[in-house]
């Protein structure tokens, strides 16, 4: 039986040792499949130990993020993200509004009202010449020399290990095991980095419904999350409250996306998460107001090939009456989900 990562309120987020399926006995490597697939269709969340990832190459990714988001706005905004199709570059404190709604005018209205207290700049594969990544000036004064190399090599190691969580996947269904390969080959997937500034605590007091960002579900397969110590990530439970899903050192949080679940015939979840004002300690600045301190996460978006077309995996239906939906052009639907998000 496996950890739990989190447990409250009906919800049960398991905390799984990957190196199981990766590199123990047939019998560690099917129970492990099996866990990983079992906290996909329960919570729809699973921690990860164990990754094939260096905790140091982590730890260096957070560290050139924080000094991307300490440029000056003017630079930042150099690089500006520009379109869905593209989804690459620095997206501003307010322009990105995640949440479940679709219709471009409630989610602008929404923007407007509550908007996302977060920064970030999207790096996607870098050999599409149509859709070039837009990367930082590296100098020696702003401290951003190797930055590229570095988000390219981790780009890489992130997308090696979405192939290996679709491996397990596969395995715990009872399908062979390199399925999904052909699915994910292109590694069209999408390298997140976040910044969520310091916040005066009087922010979130005069409007109780003020968030980092919004409650969502993700848009594509699974999401490889890496978060620093300060927390503010909360899960949806089955009984429809947030629960704290606080960061364990060392770890990745997995969490299955909207296609995903499609794809599964629903029998993986798409669970609902948000992220809120930090539940540690306050500052306090030189005029006595308290503020609640900055949170840096990194997140990795997998997605299946754009190219590809996505219908239902076998195993997940008996007949043909019970796929639930029909089969879907993988990249049409992510840049639907985006435009609507922008």
């Amino acid at each position: 039986m496996e950890k739990a990562a989190v447990q409250g309120d009906g919800l049960l987020i398991p905390l799984i040792d990957f190196s199981k399926f990766l590199n123990g006995s047939s019998s560690q490597k099917l129970s492990t499949a099996q866990a990983i697939l079992r906290g996909f269709q329960t919570a729809g969340f699973i921690y990860l130990s164990n990754i094939p990832i260096p905790p140091s190459v982590v730890s260096q990714v957070f560290s050139y993020s924080a000094t991307f988001f300490k440029l000056p706005m003017s630079e930042k905004l150099n690089i500006a993200w520009t379109t869905p199709e593209a989804n690459r570059g620095y997206s501003a404190p307010g322009r990105e509004k995640v949440t479940i709604l679709t219709d471009e005018a409630a989610v602008d209205a929404l923007r407007k009202s509550v908007p996302d207290m977060k920064e970030s700049i999207e790096i996607g594969r870098e050999d599409e010449p149509e859709h070039p990544n837009r990367w930082p000036v590296e100098t020696k004064e702003n401290n951003l020399v190797g930055f590229r190399e570095l988000m390219l090599s981790f780009f890489d190691q992130c997308a090696s290990l979405h192939k290996q969580i679709m491996r397990a996947i596969a395995v715990g269904i009872g399908i062979e095991e390199e399925y999904f390969d052909s699915f994910v080959c292109d590694n069209d997937n999408t390298l997140r980095l976040l910044h969520y500034p310091s916040v005066p605590k009087k922010v979130f007091d005069e409007n109780p419904s003020q968030v980092r960002a919004g409650e969502h579900t993700d848009y594509g397969s699974v999401t490889l999350l890496f978060q620093d110590q300060r927390g503010g990530l909360q899960v949806k439970s089955p009984n429809g409250q947030f629960v704290d899903a606080a960061p364990i050192e060392g770890t990745c949080v997995v969490n299955a996306g909207d296609l995903l679940a499609r794809w599964s015939n629903d029998t993986i979840k798409s669970t609902l998460h948000r992220v809120v004002r930090p539940p540690g300690g306050l500052l306090k600045g030189e005029d006595g107001e308290e503020w609640f301190p900055a949170r840096h996460s990194v997140a990795y978006f997998c997605n299946p090939n754009f190219k590809d077309f996505i219908e239902a995996i076998p195993g997940t239906y008996k007949t043909e009456e019970d796929k639930k939906y029909p089969g879907i052009n993988s990249g049409e639907y992510l840049v639907q989900r985006l435009r609507a998000t922008y």
